[in-house]
């Protein structure tokens, strides 16, 4: 190339920018300077227009925020019990809240003084505060750090083991799809023309109180295709409203003209809950007529053919004692509550249930969609009051004794989820102190029973201690308490893996049967770490048997229509007409009538959207500790603690899930 030779490159042809190299090229980067700044004060003043307008957007988002949190400050009521029953947990969070304010402030002086210990000199310690300062890093370094390191260690294998056998889960999962195992049943297992060759079924629906959902239950029940003089049905209202047992009644004795074989029964010494209600069902002199019993909670409704397709795979195994459906949801879309919900369900029942269905033939009965041999409930004792998990303790004294279970996943019993975080928090506190409330009463017969070490190894150590005790105990201790305390002590500094790559793996594989919830996969990991404090207290209720471990509160249902439910009441409705020769039938009195139509009318029950301490006191403490790892410059711990501290805000303001305007 000669030596006078110029090279020119357009890069951007638009705005006429040159590239330009050779010997001679300062007289055009003399003529590209001359017009520079005119083209660098345009760059500049898009720069601040962007600038502006975003700081005006997040004003104004900021100040839309404020207004919002501001006003379900005042109109929210406080949803924990009263502060005399908050317990332990909740003034153990409120003191680390105050300290980690005060390392802050602390940490914030240090870092603009530059008080850096590794600078500093005894000899250079101009004042007292900076004194305090160095002797609590000493102090920190040699005493506080080594404890902090061992707990945060010990939360990592607990972590890892519970990871583990989640992994164990899902490749047997893969290995069930794989294989396409799934339980058989003989074909023509009974003789449609023969109808005495089918068993006699018991069908029975508990309820408390479902105002909003016993109509569709009783009907999908009585709509269950079986011929009708081998099927009882049996409504066990607990209701304690009057009014409510009387439409009950109603709608009961409206299929009994029908033809339907449906009974109403109603305690009137209402102990023991569910269980009770079940045992008092099952005390009747015509249960021992039966050979199966199938149970519905209120709110769930069975597809007509769900007795054949369960009832067969009892026939030729009498060492099976329960075959247990799927749950499905109609509401599983109405808010990202229910969405999260249905990722944590979908995974118990595809990979929990079905896999320790097919290679344990044990599982945890779901209380509800699913069908016992009679001989098997009397055999293992009946229904107990003891705890609040009466489902659970059935099938661990039924697996006990040598009874097997079945898992039958492509059979779905569509019902409601918890669409306010009210009624989710509170089930999810009944379903994780129950289980040890039950471990303590039941280890001794585990110990002394005959069952294969195996099956007991599997009882004790995965079904209780790993999934129900470790698991709440881990994710709360590690993610809500130690991760924020090694913002402030960072010679225990956790590991990212730890904080983000094994758990968002996990994650990962939670939401693999439910594929359409992708999306959702970080939502759902900061969700799981909030609820861990509702099921750590709950779990140590449980444990230690304080008062809150017996609490029962039936569920919130909202009475979601589906297409079933919509055929039913279109059939309904048509007997409109004769409504008042039904009701003369039942020899109801005027002022019977007259209560129910008053009923109708009643407005509902104020309701509010409720406040949380717990969730609130963690959202800060986690805030503190994300401002804190800012100094530090902490990259992702930053990011995770910032996120999720504002997840626990958002359940601590009950802005996820039903919202009441």
């Amino acid at each position: 190339m000669a030596p006078n030779t110029v090279v020119v490159t357009v890069e951007n042809p638009e705005n006429s920018l040159l590239g330009i190299k050779g010997m001679d090229s300062s007289i055009f980067l003399e003529k590209q300077k001359a017009v520079s700044p005119k083209q660098l004060t345009w760059v500049l003043l898009l720069k601040v227009q962007r600038t502006l307008s975003c700081l005006s957007w997040l004003a104004n988002t900021s100040k839309a925020t404020f207004v919002s949190v501001k006003k379900r400050i005042a109109l929210s009521e406080l949803g924990d019990e009263e502060p005399k029953q908050r317990g332990k947990l909740y003034r153990f969070i409120k003191a680390f809240l105050v300290l980690s304010i005060v390392a802050l402030v602390v940490e914030v002086i240090a870092h603009f003084k530059k008080w850096n210990p590794s600078l500093i000199h005894p000899w250079e310690v101009q004042n007292l505060v900076q004194w305090s300062y160095m002797a609590w890093l000493s102090f920190r370094i040699d005493y506080i750090a080594p404890l902090v390191t061992m707990l945060s260690r010990f939360c990592t294998v607990l972590f890892l083991i519970q990871s583990l056998d989640r992994l164990v889960l899902c490749l047997g999962c893969f290995w069930i799809k794989f294989k396409k195992l799934k339980p058989r049943i003989e074909e023509d297992a009974y003789d449609i023309e023969d109808p005495t060759s089918f068993p006699k079924v018991l069908v029975q629906i508990p309820m408390c109180n479902e105002r909003e959902v016993y109509a569709q239950s009783i009907a999908a029940a009585c709509q269950l295709d079986w011929p009708r003089d081998r099927i009882l049905i049996q409504v066990l209202d607990d209701s304690s409203d009057g009014n409510l047992q009387l439409l009950i009644n109603e709608e009961v004795s409206s299929w009994n003209q029908k033809g339907i074989n449906i009974i109403y029964r109603h305690r009137l010494i209402r102990t023991g809950y569910k269980a009770g209600n079940l045992k008092s069902a099952m005390s009747c002199d015509y249960v021992k007529d039966y050979e199966f019993v199938a149970i519905f909670d209120a709110d769930f409704q069975p597809n007509p053919d769900y007795l054949k397709q369960t009832i067969p795979h009892f026939k030729g195994k009498p060492d099976v004692g329960l075959v247990q459906a799927r749950w499905s949801f109609v509401n599983k879309d109405e808010n990202l509550l229910t969405r999260l919900q249905n990722i944590n369900l979908c995974f118990h029942f595809e990979v929990e249930q079905q896999v320790n269905g097919v290679f344990l033939n044990f599982f945890g009965f779901n209380g509800t969609a699913g069908v016992w041999r009679i001989k098997a409930l009397e055999e293992s004792g009946g229904w107990l009051e003891r705890t609040t998990v009466e489902d659970m303790d059935i099938a661990v004294r039924a697996h006990l004794n040598g009874w097997k279970f079945i898992f039958l996943n492509d059979v779905k019993v569509l019902c409601e989820l918890p669409e306010s975080y009210e009624a989710y928090k509170k089930q999810q506190h009944r379903w994780h102190s129950g289980p040890m409330q039950l471990f303590r009463l039941c280890l001794p017969a585990i110990i002394t029973s005959k069952i294969s070490m195996l099956k007991k190894a599997n009882l004790i150590f995965l079904f209780f201690l790993l999934r129900k005790l470790i698991l709440p105990f881990y994710s709360f201790t590690l993610f809500c308490i130690i991760l924020p305390l090694t913002m402030f002590i960072p010679e225990a500094e956790l590991p990212l893996w730890v904080i983000c790559y094994v758990p968002i793996f996990m994650s990962f594989l939670n939401i693999l049967p439910s594929p359409k919830s992708f999306p959702f996969l970080v939502p759902y990991l900061l969700f799981e770490n909030t609820m861990s404090v509702t099921k750590f207290n709950a779990m140590v209720s449980g444990l230690f048997q304080l008062g809150s471990a017996y609490e029962w509160v039936v569920t919130k249902k909202t009475g979601r229509s589906s297409e079933s439910d919509l055929v039913a009441l279109a059939e309904r409705e048509s007997k409109s007409t004769n409504e008042d020769k039904i009701s003369r039938r039942y020899s109801e009195s005027g002022l019977e009538l007259l209560s129910k139509l008053k009923e109708q009318q009643v407005a509902p029950k104020k309701k509010s959207n409720k406040l949380y301490t717990k969730e609130l006191a963690l959202a800060f403490l986690l805030l503190t500790a994300s401002a804190r790892s800012l100094l530090s410059a902490h990259g992702l711990h930053f990011y995770f603690l910032l996120f999720q501290g504002l997840s626990f805000l958002v359940m601590g303001l009950d802005l996820i899930g039903e919202q009441i305007s």
